[in-house]
């Protein structure tokens, strides 16, 4: 009876870390999204890719269960919004 207790305990765990890390992978995500809006905002170059490298590592752990999928972004995309949000 203990072992199933144990794969339980540590299947708990692992799921435990495995959002976690998609949590902290999302925080640094917003905040890449964020630099990149501010800087459309204010007409100055930005890049998505280092946003999307996030968004692949997300994908990565979503392809292995209990969290969501993210779309990766485009520069258009980035553009849109601030169109739409800031009328820039």
């Amino acid at each position: 009876m203990s072992n199933v207790h144990e794969a339980i305990s540590q299947h708990s765990k692992n799921q435990h870390h495995h959002i976690q890390a998609y949590l902290k992978l999302e925080e640094k995500r917003e905040a890449l999204i964020e630099e990149a809006i501010f800087l459309c905002v204010n007409a100055k170059p930005f890049e998505v890719e280092q946003i999307n490298t996030v968004t692949k590592e997300m994908n990565e752990l979503a392809s292995k269960g209990i969290v969501p999928t993210r779309k990766l972004v485009t520069k258009k995309m980035v553009e849109e919004f601030v169109v739409k949000k800031y009328g820039k």
